[in-house]
């Protein structure tokens, strides 16, 4: 029975992630995780603060004005589960992580963290009020409302009940219904535990009716989906089970299930990644105690550890193992050859229908200059001689009037688009070879064990260089 809510961060956004990501609440940091920024209080505030700035043209640090309360910097959620429910730490920490994905996309900048200090679990999260593609988050009563509802769909799909709306004001069943419901006799409710009791296990909306069908119930397929329990009277529609029961609501709940048993299927930390999140720590450990020569990666950004080029450059690449779940060197030499074979057979086609491109040009324009020439009174020699050419061009093609150029026309834009398809899908397999390519020369130098050292050295010989070059200038 999940309730949530949400409070606007005007002022000390890093106070607040600090708070959720407190060790003694979430034991030692196991149950924190983020998106877009890093698992750490001071990180994750520059990371959010970089982001905020660049599209509010506003300090993330400004403080509020003496009257009013400000701009919402951040927005502080709290999704909190009744003890009642005996709700796991691991469990509560799976529903944010999903939560979060679901509710606010991809894009979102987001920290959360699952408290277990307390006699009830209950999570965290800290949105920042600008997603790293620009878009603003508002915290509104129509927002909190949906937001609310993806919590309560979320939580259906790891078969945790939401909050029940039928106590109180906004009851939305009978008594009778509720009463029933309460005792656990309730038609309705017996094809509510049973379609729970599925998702994670079937695939689509077809699959958990016939799993139900397996288990006993009667189902009628029409414009609507009925369901009948064994011994019950009459069928009931999906959607009169409750608001999270409609075909189209139940498609997504079985969808968000699907998503999450596909995630803890992953692995999340493996040999391959491990290296990469060793180094990223590294190199962070270098700039923050300046043993490294500082090269940004965002020119027209100031110096710090997340603009660094090699803690971004590894931090990339680290974002695309995880994201294309790459295990091993022979995974990722596996890609390359996979992208390497697609982009030679794609450049392949498009030569070939470059060819054929310019052949269609030709034609149309040697084709138009014929009936050109011919809606002309007197020709020159030259004109005759190409009224000549291109008309035995145009017989050849059978196109006896400007009517007859349509199919030609028609040809030459079909082969464009190809050519622009295929192009477009190029330039997409070349960008992911070069960053494959790149990951695996980053893990082969890593491999050879130099890496961090080779940052050092670096490092030891601009000092001495510049020691060098002081001492020749006292010198004079």
């Amino acid at each position: 029975m999940p309730y949530i809510k949400s409070v606007c961060v005007h002022a000390d956004v890093k106070s607040s992630i600090a708070y959720i990501l407190n060790p003694e609440k979430t034991e030692d940091t196991l149950y924190t995780a983020s998106l877009n920024c890093l698992t750490n209080a001071e990180d994750a505030y520059l990371n959010m603060k970089m982001i905020y700035e660049h599209y509010s043209c506003r300090k993330y640090n400004e403080p509020p004005p003496l009257t009013g309360k400000g701009w919402v910097k951040a927005i502080h959620y709290i999704q909190s589960f009744d003890p009642k429910d005996n709700i796991s730490p691991e469990l509560a920490h799976k529903i944010a992580k999903a939560f979060a994905l679901k509710t606010f996309g991809e894009e979102c900048q987001i920290v959360i963290a699952t408290h277990v200090d307390k006699q009830h679990v209950h999570n965290h999260f800290i949105l920042n009020s600008y997603g790293i593609d620009g878009q603003k988050f508002y915290a509104n009563k129509n927002s909190l409302d949906r937001i609310k509802e993806y919590s309560d769909r979320v939580c259906l799909a790891f078969g945790v009940q939401p909050y029940d709306k039928s106590k109180g004001k906004g009851r939305t069943m009978k008594y009778n219904e509720w009463e029933n419901k309460k005792h656990g006799t309730s038609w309705k409710e017996k094809i509510r535990i049973a379609i729970d009791s599925l998702l994670g296990s079937v695939k689509n909306l077809d699959d958990l009716t016939c799993e139900l069908e397996e288990q006993g119930f009667t189902v009628k397929r029409g414009k609507y989906i009925s369901i009948k329990a064994p011994e019950q009277k009459r069928f009931v529609r999906l959607k009169t089970l409750g608001d999270f029961y409609s075909e189209d609501i139940l498609c997504e709940r079985i969808q968000i299930a699907l998503d999450e048993n596909a995630n803890s299927s992953r692995s999340k930390v493996n040999d391959f990644n491990r290296i990469f999140y060793e180094r990223i720590y590294q190199v962070g450990e270098l700039v923050k105690k300046n043993e490294k020569i500082p090269r940004k990666y965002f020119k027209n950004q100031p110096y710090i550890l997340h603009n660094d080029f090699d803690v971004y450059t590894l931090s990339a690449q680290l974002a695309v193992i995880n994201r294309d779940n790459i295990h091993s060197l022979g995974e990722l030499e596996s890609k390359i050859e996979k992208f390497t074979a697609e982009y030679e057979s794609a450049r392949q086609e498009v030569n070939k229908l470059s060819e054929k491109l310019s052949q269609f040009e030709a034609v149309e324009k040697q084709v138009n200059r014929y009936f050109d020439l011919l809606e002309k009174s007197e020709l020159s020699e030259a004109e005759q001689l190409q009224l000549k050419m291109c008309g035995s061009l145009a017989e050849r093609c059978n196109i006896h009037s400007r009517d007859g150029l349509q199919r030609v026309e028609k040809f030459r834009k079909d082969t464009s688009e190809k050519v622009e398809r295929l192009t477009e899908q190029m330039n997409g397999c070349k960008k992911l070879y070069d960053t494959y390519v790149g990951i695996a020369d980053t893990y082969k130098k890593i491999s050879e064990g130099d890496y961090i050292s080779n940052l050092i050295r670096e490092k030891k010989q601009q000092n001495e260089n510049q020691q060098k070059t002081a001492a020749k200038k006292r010198s004079r």
